[in-house]
C-alpha cells in the first residue's frame, strides 16, 4: 500500500498472497500476517482453497 501511497509504484502484484487471503488489502494495512497459501490446491477442481481461508478478525 505505501508504494502505491509514495508514487514508487503505479500497481502491485499479490499473486499467491491473494488466493489464501480473501482480505488481503487489510492485512497489509494492518501488518498482520497472512494464511498459509496451499499450493497442492492452486489449481484443482472444485472450491476448496477458494471459500475456506479464515478472514482476519479486527474486534
Amino acid at each position: 500500500m505505501e508504494l502505491t501511497e509514495a508514487a514508487h509504484a503505479d500497481a502491485v502484484a499479490a499473486g499467491r498472497a491473494v488466493i489464501a487471503d480473501p482480505d488481503l488489502a487489510e492485512r497489509w494495512q494492518g501488518e498482520h500476517p497472512e494464511n498459509t497459501p496451499r499450493p497442492e490446491l492452486f489449481y484443482a477442481p472444485g472450491t476448496e482453497d477458494y471459500t475456506d481461508h479464515p478472514f482476519l478478525r479486527t474486534s
